[in-house]
């Protein structure tokens, strides 16, 4: 059986969430006491602000943020094997994504933490989205509008820019 690049890209994609969840086990194990809802939420906190300097390199400042905040986390989500697409378009400041299928979601499903799903997703947006207002001065916000842990069929989310 050939071992394609892409297969090797999917198997490395399943292996970084492996891993993610591994490390929250490991949290778990030691410190029995906790919940590691906190950990997990400090964990996207870090990573949000990674990927802000991340697209911060890409923006274009001339030009509305919010769309291409949208953009590159489509962007991301595609390149992580998520199934991600700007819908609706943008008008009067506003722009949604939305995620169809999410194979974090079925990671949270099989850990039994769906409770730290979309928390983990709005944090890390939302770090995301304050540093790079804090760096470019400008003002967008999001909201999320469902959510698959919610039982909704899709993550919808809405950014706004002021």
């Amino acid at each position: 059986m050939e071992y394609t690049l892409e297969k090797k890209f999917k198997t490395l994609s399943q292996i970084t969430r492996a891993a993610h969840f591994e490390w929250r086990e490991t949290f778990r194990k030691m410190y029995p006491d906790q919940d590691p809802k906190e950990a997990v939420l400090k964990y996207w906190e870090i990573v949000g602000h990674d990927t802000a300097r991340a697209y911060l390199k890409k923006i274009d400042k001339t030009k509305p943020v919010a769309p291409q905040v949208a953009q590159q986390i489509v962007n991301s989500s595609l390149a992580m094997g998520e199934e991600a697409r700007l819908v609706d378009g943008e008008s009067n400041g506003e722009v949604c994504f939305e995620h169809q299928a999410c194979p974090w979601h079925e990671w949270h499903q099989r850990y039994d933490a769906l409770d730290e799903d979309q928390p983990g997703c709005d944090c890390w947006i939302a770090t995301l989205i304050n540093d790079i207002n804090e760096a470019l001065g400008t003002n967008v916000t999001f909201e999320t509008l469902c959510s698959l842990p919610n039982g909704d069929a899709s993550c919808k989310r809405v950014l706004r820019e002021k």
